[in-house]
């Protein structure tokens, strides 16, 4: 089991200081949250709390995905950092490919890029994108991220070319490119998201929930890959579940196929400054570190 520290929400100068305390501590990754705008006025919902409304992200200070991770992959040398996840069809696949290959080329390979559409049409609509078959776009757009992003063969780099309905470009090379695979984590909880994650992806990220559901939709990714015949043994699947934070649950988690576990220790969905300090943020991941992360697999 490999364990990735979650922390959103927060102040922006945070991160560096936490992801390097994650380092330390033993954790293998750290995700990177991305927020694009807030618009004024939207009656759009957020799926996964049980109000549905988007007021806690109000004044919350998002540095662009990519940036953040640059930043932190500067100031660490092991940490392996997650986006969770980067709205990818509002984005130019190109440009996304070459800031995600130049990402994974700087930091040694320590880019999982987690991808996903994004629940805003705001997003969309700001961006100049066509919310409409925003799931055939997707696809599209990791099909691009995939040929890119290629590493280079025998230490030649390929050109890579694409005839879509939405992406169209003669072959063409980026340079350089990194020297692993970038593996494409995708989340989302909907049957389709799943099925993406298997046929188009290397892992699959959830975005919380209860047990039940969770359960339901770690026995559907299993039933996709059944289907889809992925007897890949590095799939990854990353979690956010109570039974992270007892040795036993992550036994549980473990023999249900879960390979990541995402663990935080607040809600972020709080409107408002997060009024936690960053001592209280260092000593809470350093606990589940030496009673948790240390004990695993003794």
């Amino acid at each position: 089991m490999r364990f990735t520290y979650a922390e959103a929400m927060t102040q922006a100068d945070y991160y560096a200081p936490l992801a390097q305390a994650a380092e330390r501590a033993g954790y293998t990754s750290m995700t990177v949250a991305d927020s694009l705008i807030y618009p004024e006025e939207s009656d759009s919902t957020y799926p996964y709390t049980d109000t549905g409304d988007r007021e806690f992200l109000q004044g919350k200070e998002f540095v662009e995905a990519f940036i953040m991770c640059a930043h932190l992959f500067a100031v660490t040398e092991t940490l392996r950092l997650t986006p969770f996840v980067i709205k990818l069809p509002v984005r130019p696949p190109v440009l996304a490919a070459k800031q995600a290959s130049s990402l994974a080329f700087l930091s040694g390979n320590r880019l999982g890029l987690g991808v996903g559409l994004s629940p805003w049409p705001e997003d969309f609509a700001a961006l100049g994108i066509d919310w409409k078959r925003r799931g055939k776009r997707m696809d599209e757009c990791m099909d691009v991220l995939r040929g890119l992003t290629a590493p280079a063969a025998d230490g030649e780099q390929s050109f890579f070319g694409y005839d879509g309905e939405f992406y169209k470009f003669e072959p063409l090379q980026q340079c350089p490119a990194p020297t692993e695979k970038i593996p494409l984590l995708v989340g989302g909880h909907a049957d389709a998201a799943l099925r993406r994650a298997v046929v188009k992806g290397d892992g699959w990220m959830h975005a919380g929930g209860d047990g039940e559901d969770l359960d339901r939709l770690l026995a559907r990714l299993t039933e996709i890959r059944k289907e889809e015949g992925d007897t890949r043994d590095d799939f990854e699947v990353h979690v956010i579940s109570y039974d992270a934070y007892d040795l036993d649950g992550i036994k549980r988690l473990e023999d249900k196929g879960v390979t990541d576990c995402i663990v935080g220790f607040r809600d972020p969905y709080v409107k408002g400054a997060d009024p936690e300090p960053l001592e209280k943020k260092i000593k809470h991941l350093e606990w589940y570190a030496e009673n948790i992360i240390a004990k695993v697999g003794k």
